[in-house]
């Protein structure tokens, strides 16, 4: 950016936001603006709330004199709506901009009912939340919703979802934005939606492995997929298809929930352990069934985990050959000891040790918070990238 002239608003805030040039003038210094053109375009933002000014840093002369007042991004003029919906479970929250949960609630919602009446949920449980946070309605600048299927970015509609029935092609963001609407009474806010591994991954790339080029995490729970983060975006191929693992066919004769047999998720998923264990009469139901008999120390859920650790470690052998990634999250309801044992059995027997010289096998570290924090980041990033920032403005009259 450096000699460029025409540097926006929206341009000074990202150099502000992201620490690279906090003071006026570091801003002219990086961009090349003028004193007075960097002021002009820095007014617009104190106008819309969105800057403020910190303490003075360092005196950026040699010869001494006041120090420069810092500029600081004002995270404190909106909150973030969120959520994140398993095939019978939700979690919603209100999030600061910078990503702290400031109330939250989870609950039973079930995809199968379909999207009208589970979105029309969520906007129940938003205005609740907000309530209980403290916050208006109108601070409201956007809501995230991580979902369990693939998804399209360009529509934020989910394609073909295994697991979703009704939901394909449904207009999710529309809906919500209505929810959101009818519950408290405020104007619809921009939704965006993404795949719950996309932003799951995104959620802990960005608050536990910041430094990481290249991040994969895996989450098991009632399907089997993977978000992949590279240079600290999240990879979702050409149509929203990408780190779909659990229709990888592994040989196996398993009828799976899209039809196909012999899918990864038909033998190794949450759903798949938990039927094995009901047909040797313990009583699971369901990916969070096993979490608990896991958590409980029950041996046969425990071998189960295993076994089904084994079969996803095959398959992320060529994974992590194919994007030697530096860091592999195990996360979701089989994200234990066993499994994880399992996982790393066949992982370093069939990769090549080039492939795992430096990479790091972990799992969650935010929990069932992960889905909620990263699409709580996708909404902040999309509102305040430099060129979305220009509209904004220019919608505020400012």
């Amino acid at each position: 950016m450096a000699g460029r002239t025409q540097a926006s608003a929206g341009e000074l805030l990202e150099l502000v936001r992201s620490g690279r040039a906090t003071t006026r003038g570091a801003l002219q210094q990086v961009t090349g603006l003028s004193r007075a053109t960097v002021g002009q375009r820095l007014d617009r933002l104190f106008r819309a709330g969105w800057l403020r000014e910190g303490a003075g840093g360092r005196v950026e002369s040699p010869l001494g004199g006041r120090p420069s007042i810092t500029l600081e991004f004002d995270d404190e003029h909106a909150v973030v709506l969120a959520a994140d919906l398993d095939t019978r479970h939700a979690r919603a929250a209100v999030l600061s901009l910078t990503g702290e949960i400031l109330a939250e609630h989870s609950g039973t919602l079930v995809v199968e009912d379909g999207p009208d009446a589970v979105l029309g949920d969520l906007g129940h449980w938003f205005a609740e939340l907000l309530e209980k946070a403290g916050h208006r309605a109108d601070e409201v600048c956007g809501i995230g919703l991580a979902v369990p299927g693939p998804v399209d970015r360009d529509t934020g509609r989910v394609v073909q979802p295994p697991i979703m029935p009704g939901w394909d092609g449904y207009d999710i963001r529309g809906r919500l934005a209505r929810a959101f609407a009818e519950h408290t009474g405020a104007a619809p806010v921009p939704v965006l939606v993404d795949n719950d591994a996309n932003l799951m991954a995104y959620g802990e790339q960005r608050t536990s492995h910041p430094d990481c080029s290249a991040f994969v995490l895996v989450k098991v729970s009632t399907g089997i997929g993977a978000g992949v983060v590279v240079d600290g975006s999240v990879y979702r191929g050409i149509d929203g298809g990408a780190g779909d693992l659990g229709h990888i066919r592994v040989g196996a004769e398993a009828l799976c929930r899209c039809g196909s047999y012999g899918c990864l998720a038909a033998v190794a998923s949450g759903g798949a352990v938990a039927r094995r264990l009901a047909q040797t009469g313990v009583p699971a139901a369901s990916g969070s069934d096993v979490r608990d008999l896991l958590a409980a120390g029950h041996p046969e859920a425990a071998a189960l985990a295993r076994e089904a650790g084994r079969a996803v470690g095959d398959v992320l052998a060529t994974v992590v050959t194919l994007l030697n990634p530096g860091v592999l999250m195990i996360a979701g309801d089989l994200a234990g000891t066993p499994f994880l044992t399992g996982v790393r059995e066949l992982l370093y027997q069939r990769a090549l040790p080039r492939s795992t010289a430096h990479l790091e096998v972990v799992t969650s570290r935010l929990g069932e918070r992960a889905g909620l924090v990263g699409a709580g980041a996708l909404v902040v990033e999309y509102l305040y990238a430099p060129e979305r920032v220009e509209e904004r403005l220019l919608a505020l009259g400012v």
